[in-house]
């Protein structure tokens, strides 16, 4: 796959297009004809980008969760792609999840300055494993522990929010997390949900809000995996402004309340340009395209 940096003349100078060409095939001497897809989304990030560069691009939408928005990020691809590297990074080069708590928690001390201002920080955290969902925030969940099954045919779940001082603590709590899973990232057959709620509660009652980022690793595109062909039908009925199908699906049904038109949502699709990964990297441009086509794209952005 390649970053085209010119724009034809019928071609949306608005979006950034990547080309995904088949690979070379054997022949027997007659000329290749190998077909060659362009697609267009929002930002295209190659190899010399840096989490800096996907940080910039992404921090307005971090922003309207502070001001009181539904907000939603999902990162799809295949096992390797990058995606967990993308969400939670390492220390030296800290992900979207990290970037994102620091945020938050300046708008807090910003907006605290002010006494009449009281802010309000939770975060929840859960995984998605064939069909069961486990909150890894209590001390019985994990690969040696008791599973702990949520009800999610309520507006209540049942899980723990914690309740973090700062970024240190969310830190902590994420890398604990993270040990608890019973799929281990590198195997990615199982959705990791983070979800940070920010409430202001004032003196006057009209500046009183709330907001909700959830970010999702999800599971590799590689498995068959129903969750993820639900998800993009959710989006896709959004778009046409179709009755949503029954929620079935465990994690579209934990994101009820951040894929509506109210809410705004980015797409983050990891791909491979390496040749072995011509086909997982066709099946993500595809499912990328899909959910960021219709009327709910002015809300919609995706990255590829």
């Amino acid at each position: 796959a390649s970053l085209r940096k010119k724009h034809g003349p019928f071609e949306d100078i608005t979006k950034q297009a990547i080309d995904v060409a088949e690979p070379p095939k054997d022949r027997g001497g007659l000329k290749n004809r190998n077909k060659t897809w362009r697609y267009y989304f929002d930002r295209v990030f190659g190899p010399s980008h840096t989490q800096e560069d996907v940080w910039t691009a992404a921090e307005p939408l971090i922003q309207s969760a502070v001001d009181g928005f539904p907000v939603c990020m999902f990162a799809y691809g295949e096992t390797g792609s990058g995606k967990t590297h993308t969400l939670i990074g390492d220390k030296e080069n800290p992900g979207l999840i990290p970037r994102s708590v620091k945020k938050v928690f300046n708008a807090k001390r910003e907006m605290e300055m002010n006494p009449k201002f009281c802010v309000s920080i939770k975060v929840e955290l859960l995984e998605i494993s064939k069909h069961e969902v486990r909150d890894l925030l209590d001390t019985r969940s994990g690969p040696d522990g008791q599973l702990i099954e949520l009800r999610v045919n309520s507006k209540t779940t049942g899980n723990i929010l914690a309740s973090p001082d700062d970024q240190d603590q969310v830190a902590k709590i994420l890398e604990l997390a993270q040990r608890r899973r019973c799929m281990k990232a590198t195997e990615s057959n199982s959705h990791l949900l983070f979800t940070i709620h920010f409430e202001v509660n004032s003196d006057s009652e009209s500046s009183n809000r709330k907001g909700c980022l959830r970010i999702v690793d999800l599971a590799g595109s590689e498995h068959e995996n129903p969750s993820l062909h639900v998800l993009e039908n959710v989006i896709m009925n959004l778009q046409a402004k179709k009755k949503l199908p029954k929620l079935k699906s465990r994690l579209t049904y934990l994101l009820r309340d951040s894929l509506g038109e109210d809410s705004k949502t980015l797409a983050i699709v990891c791909c491979s340009p390496h040749v072995d990964h011509y086909l997982e990297t066709l099946k993500s441009m595809r499912f990328a395209y899909s959910v960021c086509r219709g009327e709910l794209q002015s809300h919609r952005k995706v990255f590829a």
